[in-house]
């Protein structure tokens, strides 16, 4: 772990800024921290450019004190209109040194301690991907599974732009980055809570309101479904499926902090890009929906 700060700020989440469109990079250029000892933590699905994602993680970098970022699956998209053609870890790779070269945390990075209010808490950010076992009812294999959602029309485009690359498959890569960062959570101080961000849910209840069942495939691991349990965490924060909540399982606060695209915020009230407060844990009056 590292340096111990955020005394007198907040802790803030917010995802899926898709900063492609440009209302979403407006909610960029007019989020602000509520203090100078803020921090901000981004779940993933910043844009699906380098230079997209430098901007928007450069501007948040320059106004929270600090600011922690794990990749969703549009940042390891190898996309066509970027110039920018590494594929897999690679790709990843490129991002943290980026990340890195902005004063940004990753996931790569010793894990810190929040120590504002509703602190100690230390704030993991997690790579993980997803492994297909979120299957369609009636499905007993990935094999099924995809058949399945390609036969109702709804596929994730990470089957044509998210490569794994050195690895075999999107699932394999997952397995690895699960079993790796299993061991980092376990190495941590018993006697201290944690917040938990990964751009997909660590558990497959979210995915439960979803309108296409068949998506909760890319959506996750069934290797993580004890974590909230095992790992002691106060809120686990992700992204994803674009329906902000907070939801509760098993006594633990899980916060969805999408933006999502124009289309899906338009209809919600409320101004889009409202930052979720993570610590100190709002009150029953002050909870989102």
């Amino acid at each position: 772990m590292t340096s111990r700060s955020g005394a007198g700020g907040r802790l803030w989440a917010i995802s899926d800024l898709h900063v492609g469109y440009e209302e979403n990079r407006a909610v960029v250029e007019r989020t602000r921290p509520g203090s100078d000892e803020d921090w901000l933590l981004v779940a993933g699905d910043v844009a699906e450019t380098v230079a997209d994602i430098r901007w928007a993680l450069s501007t948040l970098a320059g106004r929270f004190r600090r600011v922690l970022w794990t990749p969703g699956n549009h940042e390891l998209w190898t996309h066509p209109k970027d110039p920018v053609t590494l594929r897999g870890v690679a790709r990843y790779e490129h991002l943290v040194e980026m990340c890195r070269e902005l004063g940004v945390t990753t996931p790569e990075d010793p894990y810190p301690i929040w120590e504002g209010e509703g602190g100690p808490a230390v704030v993991a950010p997690l790579f993980l991907l997803y492994d297909y076992s979120f299957l369609p009812k009636g499905c007993a294999t990935k094999d099924e599974g995809l058949a399945y959602a390609h036969g109702t029309g709804v596929v994730c485009n990470d089957e044509f732009l998210l490569h794994p690359d050195p690895y075999p498959s999107r699932d394999a890569w997952c397995r690895a980055r699960v079993e790796e960062t299993e061991r980092r959570l376990a190495a941590l101080p018993a006697e201290l809570p944690t917040v938990l961000v990964n751009h997909w849910p660590l558990d497959r209840h979210p995915t439960e309101v979803l309108w296409y069942p068949e998506f909760a495939m890319w959506c996750g691991t069934d290797r993580t479904a004890d974590w909230h349990r095992r790992f002691r965490v106060a809120t686990m924060v992700y992204g994803h499926l674009h329906i902000p909540r907070t939801t509760w399982h098993e006594g633990v606060r899980f916060e969805e902090v999408s933006v999502g695209y124009p289309r899906e915020w338009r209809k919600r009230t409320g101004e889009p890009g409202r930052l979720r407060r993570i610590l100190p844990p709002p009150s029953p009056e002050e909870a989102s929906p």
